[in-house]
């Protein structure tokens, strides 16, 4: 919702060439009116959220074939639309849904998932019966913790410090192939380092 899906395409393109690769595309229908409200963005109910989701992914993978795009839509219709560079590959895009609605469309449109963590044994098994239902392969299944306040040390005492191979191996067993953590100050990027250099 907060970018144009043509332009996130040429972002995500750039950072792809950029970091050789290894891009992986996150995206989701957005659930903070604030942030709506701080930019001046419309924050339409759930149900045109979702729909511009499922179109905005369609527009991403057009303009990523690097040839011109025409096609029709309701909102992101485009006219001899052309994206350049051509990412190599074409970035995963994994859906964040945190409703059994969102499971779904992330099994739909997306090429893997993430939700928070207390929302992973609820929503696994929606997921996974979506991706079945649909013939599709259910792809990663990504477990995201909120990472606290800009400047603020919010990894002190975690269990993926203290224990990052046992906390893994907990997190693989209920289902996960990959864990989010965010880092906001230095320290908690030092923990991590340490902690990937003890595993």
């Amino acid at each position: 919702m907060n970018r144009h899906p043509a332009v996130l395409a040429r972002m995500a393109a750039t950072l792809q060439e950029v970091s050789r690769g290894r891009l992986v595309l996150g995206i989701g229908i957005g659930g903070h009116p604030a942030e709506h409200e701080a930019y001046g963005i419309p924050f339409p109910p759930v149900a045109e959220r979702v729909a511009r989701l499922e179109e905005a992914v369609a527009v991403l993978r057009a303009l990523w074939s690097g040839e011109p795009v025409t096609r029709a839509g309701p909102f992101y219709p485009l006219r001899d639309a052309i994206a350049l560079p051509r990412p190599e590959p074409m970035p995963p895009i994994i859906v964040g849904g945190q409703s059994p609605g969102g499971a779904r469309l992330a099994a739909r449109v997306g090429d893997g998932w993430t939700t928070r963590p207390d929302l992973l044994d609820e929503l696994l098994p929606v997921y996974r019966k979506a991706a079945d239902e649909l013939g599709r392969d259910p792809g990663p299944v990504i477990v995201a913790w909120e990472g606290g306040r800009a400047g603020v040390d919010a990894l002190t005492g975690s269990p993926w410090i203290d224990d990052p191979a046992g906390e893994w191996e907990r997190w693989r067993r209920r289902g996960s192939t990959g864990v989010v953590l965010v880092a906001r100050t230095t320290a908690d990027v030092d923990r991590l380092v340490d902690a990937a250099g003890r595993w």
